[in-house]
């Protein structure tokens, strides 16, 4: 029995912002599925917070369209409000307010009865770990908490998407993290995410699909190893035997699945034609023929890697 397709949470149509003469973004067709942990990835002035603006209704599209969870951002603004939480790169906070005030008073905005409003701050609180710091005045956080802060505001009234931008900006390697692990957790808890960060590594080892945006064009969208599939030229895999590597290297260049052998050192470099092909069938080759194999691993091309290849670094 096939699984059901995904279904869309966020959907744009030819998305595209002016400002004058200066294209922001153009274009920009893409689709994130419910419960996607989704990175937007580019360059200062690639057009990702342009982007993020406009789905949280904060901006209006020059051209084309947006659709959030079946609501057009430009038709149903007020709808599109209550379904997504926006915290943007940089926000301000109430450095005089207590951590419960602060969230009492947004709680409030969002029309949450009083009732309910005190074990709705202490969830948030507990999700983001700041329920030690409910009485803490906002002054005296530290950035990292400033941040948690930042993110428990926009979860208060429980939204179902996350637009995120740039929320890791200026923390120190604890905090970002400890703000990637409260994201899987959301996640887990059935939120679908959009990250916008220049941490790659960390969307990395996060995301399951992310997209690159440069100059305000859509470069790649999709799944975090196709983006790697895409980009790179071809898997390389890299052996060792504890025997005269000779042998070796001639079985391995007779394999029709190998586009390229090169002794270097003590190891032996493996170019594979397709990135379909198990390189089960290099170990497999050489034990057959007769040499001692002692390590095997495939070269792992990052997603900082694959960054650097596609992009330019340019901006408009």
């Amino acid at each position: 029995m096939n699984a059901a397709p995904p279904l869309p949470a966020v959907q744009t149509f030819g998305l595209s912002r002016l400002y004058g003469p200066m294209t922001a973004l153009a274009n920009l067709d893409l689709t994130v599925n419910q419960g996607d942990l989704f990175g937007f990835i580019g360059s200062n002035g690639a057009g990702k917070t342009t982007t993020l603006r406009i789905l949280a209704t904060f901006l209006a599209p020059s051209a084309g369209r947006a659709v959030i969870l079946g609501h057009d951002v430009a038709k149903d603004a007020d709808a599109v409000r209550h379904v997504i939480g926006y915290m943007p790169d940089f926000f301000g906070v109430y450095k005089d307010m207590e951590v419960t005030e602060y969230l009492d008073f947004f709680g409030a905005c969002y029309r949450i009865p009083s009732a309910q409003r005190e074990k709705t701050v202490n969830d948030v609180l507990e999700l983001v770990g700041l329920t030690e710091k409910k009485g803490a005045l906002i002054g005296a956080l530290s950035r990292g908490m400033q941040q948690r802060l930042g993110l428990a505001r926009v979860l208060i009234h429980d939204p179902q998407l996350l637009l995120l931008d740039e929320p890791a900006s200026g923390l120190d390697p604890r905090a970002r993290i400890e703000m990637m692990e409260i994201l899987r957790e959301l996640q887990r808890l059935g939120k679908t995410i959009i990250i916008s960060s220049h941490i790659l590594s960390e969307l990395e080892s996060i995301c399951n699909r992310v997209a690159i945006i440069e100059k305000g064009r859509l470069i790649y969208a999709g799944p975090v190893q196709g983006v790697r599939d895409q980009m790179s030229s071809g898997r390389v895999v890299w052996v060792r035997v504890s025997s005269d590597p000779d042998p070796a290297v001639a079985l391995l260049r007779a394999l029709p699945e190998v586009t390229e052998v090169a002794p270097l050192d003590h190891k032996i470099k493996i170019t594979l034609a397709s990135h379909d092909t198990d390189h089960s069938v290099i170990a497999e080759t050489l034990v057959r023929g007769g040499a001692k194999l002692i390590e095997l691993r495939e070269d792992e091309i990052g997603l900082e890697e694959v960054f650097l290849r596609v992009t330019r670094g340019e901006t408009q």
